[in-house]
């Protein structure tokens, strides 16, 4: 079953707040533009502080009933909004790879994500409700103590722009079930696809108040959100810088936080390695979404007995990559989702310039039009290298060969991100021992990234604070309740 969505006005204007688009305070704009065709989509609104006052007003007064909801009814609205992303599943794939670039195949498989999301959610509340008064060891022999799970109350969610509906599942959908109201500020690059949440909440029956969503940028929603001082919790993904300001944020009323973080991943090839594999999985780390992910594996520490071979295969497969209309279905790598990160990516092509770094990567012919960045691959690059320590965003691959495993684990370790990381392997024990060493939250084996809901998201070091998905993503919301008193006889 598929359904149409209602165009997006030309102008954002409005808020979602208390079930109800209300016109924002605000009197500036902030343009959204299709990454490949350059040309202006919608003008939406940059918010105003005011917005958030009411929407958090709101969040509040919607809080007791909607945590006194039963789990299973919470449970039932997040199957509902399953639903409703699932019949306009085509036409949601389209916006979003039209609002961000990405391929269409990579939007669908977006969509089916946040889909299986909510889905997941939706039966965890169940067993929330039933786990609920769990019977817990009381100590001495005259006590009972029970365990109960709390919604922490009102969260402030904030999303980045290179997965959407992705991102804001993965948060949405562990609050709402907890029985936790929301205010939710998708990013300003790419808002046009969250928005239909709005319209979707609204037929899956959720109470006035559970749900806002709040456009606009970091000055005008971000900033004042994360300072409110009736959110409860803020969950942040992003970028460092800003996440680092989230958390000071929160230091004010001593609320907690889940940020996900930066990468710098590493993708670790043994010589026993299959080559085809390993270059699929290399390419998939780096060039998926254009590079955009903050998992990309953009660091490659290979088996010298295999590094020619594997850079040989790499640069093939690179000047092979069709780009051009994500809407086509020959296209294996859209734009980049602005020119401000073309800018950015191009950037560091200027410093691997200046570092005299080494590429072989024959170049491609990029479309005339859109913020399209060639993939490049940069072999030996030197540890000290601005590309090998920073998180680029963008389709470049930073290479080094060693002569072992213990080397390669060192170099993999050796970085101020601790986000994911690939090891590819002949032997999947070796593999395995490899990726227990890794200073990571997420490593996978001989196997492409996958994050299923129920799995585990975040990372160690500076990638972040917390865990999203699986059981993780849910008692994120929660507070753990202790009941003690004497055994009644």
């Amino acid at each position: 079953m598929t359904a149409s969505i209602s165009a997006p006005k030309d102008i954002l204007y409005e808020q979602f707040i208390d079930n109800a688009w209300v016109p924002s305070r605000s009197k500036t704009y902030r343009q959204v533009l299709d990454p490949y065709h350059e040309s202006l989509l919608a003008e939406v609104t940059c918010g105003d502080p005011a917005d958030v006052d009411l929407a958090v007003a709101a969040a509040q007064r919607a809080l007791p009933g909607w945590r006194a909801t039963p789990e299973a009814s919470r449970g039932a609205h997040l199957e509902a909004i399953a639903t409703g992303l699932e019949t306009r599943r085509q036409a949601l794939a389209e916006l979003s790879s039209c609002n961000n670039g990405k391929p269409l195949a990579e939007a669908y498989q977006d969509l089916d994500d946040a889909i299986d999301c909510y889905r997941y959610y939706a039966k965890a509340a169940v067993a929330l409700g039933q786990r609920q008064g769990t019977v817990a060891e009381a100590g001495q022999p005259d006590l009972e103590a029970r365990h109960y799970w709390d919604a922490i109350g009102v969260v402030g969610l904030i999303t980045p722009w290179n997965f959407p509906l992705v991102s804001s599942a993965w948060k949405l959908a562990p609050a709402l079930a907890d029985g936790c109201t929301v205010v939710f500020k998708p990013s300003e690059v790419t808002p046009l696809p969250e928005q239909i949440l709005a319209e979707i909440v609204m037929e899956a029956g959720l109470p006035p108040g559970v749900f806002n969503l709040l456009l606009g940028d970091g000055e005008g929603i971000g900033a004042p959100l994360s300072r409110h001082p009736d959110i409860d919790k803020l969950s942040f993904t992003g970028s460092n810088a800003v996440g680092e300001a989230v958390m000071r944020a929160a230091a004010q009323g001593v609320r907690p936080v889940s940020l996900e973080l930066g990468g710098k991943s590493p993708i670790l090839v043994t010589e026993d390695a299959d080559l085809t594999v390993a270059r699929d999985l290399v390419m998939a780390g780096i060039c998926y979404n254009a590079g955009q992910m903050c998992s990309a594996t953009s660091r490659l520490l290979v088996h010298e007995s295999l590094a020619d071979d594997l850079y040989a295969a790499i640069d093939a497969a690179m000047a092979a990559l069709q780009t051009g209309d994500p809407m086509a279905k020959e296209t294996d790598m859209g734009p980049l989702v602005s020119a401000l990160q073309r800018d950015r990516v191009n950037a560091y092509i200027a410093q691997a310039r200046a570092e005299d770094l080494h590429s072989e990567t024959p170049p491609i012919t990029l479309p005339e039009c859109g913020f399209f960045v060639a993939p490049r691959l940069y072999r030996e690059v030197p540890t000290t290298s601005r590309l090998w320590r920073e998180e680029i965003f963008g389709p470049l691959l930073c290479a080094r060969r060693v002569a072992n495993d213990e080397e390669a684990i060192a170099l993999a370790n050796d970085s101020d991100f601790g986000l994911a990381a690939t090891v590819v392997a002949g032997d999947p024990d070796r593999a395995e021992a490899i990726a227990r060493r890794l200073e990571a939250g997420n490593v996978w084996c001989n196997n492409d990234q996958i994050a299923p809901p129920q799995g585990s998201w975040g990372g160690m070091k500076r990638s972040g604070i917390g865990r999203e998905l699986g059981d993780s993503g849910l008692n994120a919301y929660l507070e753990l309740k202790r009941i003690t008193r004497p055994i009644k006889h």
